[in-house]
Formats: C-alpha cells, structure tokens, sequence
C-alpha cells in the first residue's frame, strides 16, 4: 500500500502532530498530510483538492463537529474517528469500517487501527456507496434521550426517582442498587449492562463489574496496586471501588470530559 494519501484533520495542533510522526513511524511509506482543523476550512480544502485514501478526522474541531464537516464536503475517503469522548458515546462511531482512537492516541492502538483498513482494502471490501450515510445517520442520533427518571416500587405504592439523585448503582447477588446522594437505597429492575444503555454517559461511567458511577459522586481517586486506581465517593460505598489498569485512560478522559 505505498503511494497511499492520508490525512489528518485535528483542531489541536499538538494531537495533530504526535498523530503526523506516528503514521510517518508506523508507515514510512504513506504520504501523510495534516489539514487545518476547523470545519469552514477543511471543507473548502475537500472542494479543491483530490480527496485523499485514508482520513483521521477529530470528532469535535475548532468551529464545529465533524457531523458539519462531513455533510459539507462529503469525503470519498474511509474514515477513523479520532476523539476525546467515553467509551460509551463513542459506539456511535464504530459503524461499518469505521473505526475511532481515543485521544491521547496509544501508538498500539493506531497499529490496529491501520491494520484494520489495510485489511478491508486487500478484502476488496472498501466503503461502498451509503457509506457516508451511515456514518453521519450514527452522527445524527448520538443525541439520542437519556433516561431520567425510575418507578420504584415501596408496599403497594410506587414512587419516581430521579436519575439527578442518584450518586451510584451497584449490583449485588443478581440485584440493582440505587443509592442516593442521602445514603438511600433502591432496588432497580435494571441490570447495570441495562442502565449503561439508558443513561447519559458524560455522567456515568461503568467502573467495573459491580459499580456504575455518577461524576458527581467522586471526591476523589487515588493510586493502587499493579497499575489500578481506586476511587472514593460520597456516600460511600461498602468496598473498594477499583478501576482496572485497562479503563483508567477511558476513566480519566470521562472525568476530563
């Protein structure tokens, strides 16, 4: 795959830069080029020049998304997302040949990346025509409506709970917890895999098997052992909250978010 044309379209012109020496590291061959990082732009670049094979174009850029830049100049090229958000909201994303890194960008993460389209092109299985479609249809419902309210059931009332209340979930012997800010406890008949898709995820986040966290709830993280860190909310939780060495860069760009 020499003579390959790819470029990057990154409003942060640090990100833009490690990303540029990273490609020109990993595939000395491609020809590499980094495009200004503002939607009016990029788009005026796309209309004037040839569109390149390959583009690395930054979720959010510097006077709007890239669901505006990609309804403008409609690019012919296969595309990776690179971006800033939650490992949930970027599912979104993950459509047909899509693929997306999360920023800071992991050098073994762009491999895979690469990897990836260099496999769909020797397959012969390149976008087709819709693709684009796809791609800004997936853009156009990430907005989708978070839950914000339960009924919980007490006797024989009902009563609403506000997901604003809520500081964490916790699932314990097959069971939902809900515990709020007051130290309250509910049972939910939802399980957390369930509540990942129903809640916002710039305000929860799924910090392992048994906790689902609101970022209100943090006080305050601290190290632990073997890579881990451990975080401590209010109210407190029974046990150790503990994020695994394998979440801590998707935990840290949620708090960062």
């Amino acid at each position: 795959m020499n003579n390959l044309k790819v470029a990057i379209i990154e409003d942060e012109v640090p990100a833009a830069r490690l990303l540029h020496s990273m490609l020109r590291r990993l595939r000395p061959a491609w020809e590499v080029m980094v495009l200004p990082g503002s939607v009016e732009e990029a788009v005026q670049w796309f209309a004037e020049n040839p569109h390149p094979d390959l583009l690395f174009l930054d979720i959010q850029l510097s006077d709007g998304d890239s669901f505006s830049f990609l309804t403008s100049a409609r690019p012919s090229s296969v595309i990776i997302f690179t971006t800033a958000y939650d490992q949930y909201a970027i599912r979104a994303f993950t459509v047909n040949s899509v693929d997306y890194i999360l920023k800071p960008v992991d050098e073994k993460r762009l491999l895979e990346a690469i990897v990836k389209y260099e496999t769909l092109v020797a397959a012969n299985t390149s976008p087709e025509n819709g693709y684009l479609d796809v791609i800004l249809d997936s853009l156009r419902h990430r907005e989708k409506a978070y839950r914000t309210r339960f009924l919980i059931a007490g006797g024989e009332r009902f009563r609403p709970l506000e997901v604003s209340d809520v500081a964490y979930f916790y699932s314990e012997n097959k069971i939902t917890f809900a515990v709020t800010y007051t130290g309250q406890e509910h049972i939910v008949d939802l399980s957390l895999n369930k509540l990942v898709e129903q809640l916002d995820p710039d305000l929860f986040f799924r910090a392992n098997r048994q906790v689902l966290l609101c970022v209100k709830a943090i006080s305050h993280v601290e190290p632990y052992f073997n890579g881990r860190i451990v975080v401590f909310v209010k109210p407190p939780y029974k046990s150790q909250i503990i994020i695994s060495e394998e979440k801590i860069t998707a935990f840290k760009l949620w708090l960062n978010f």
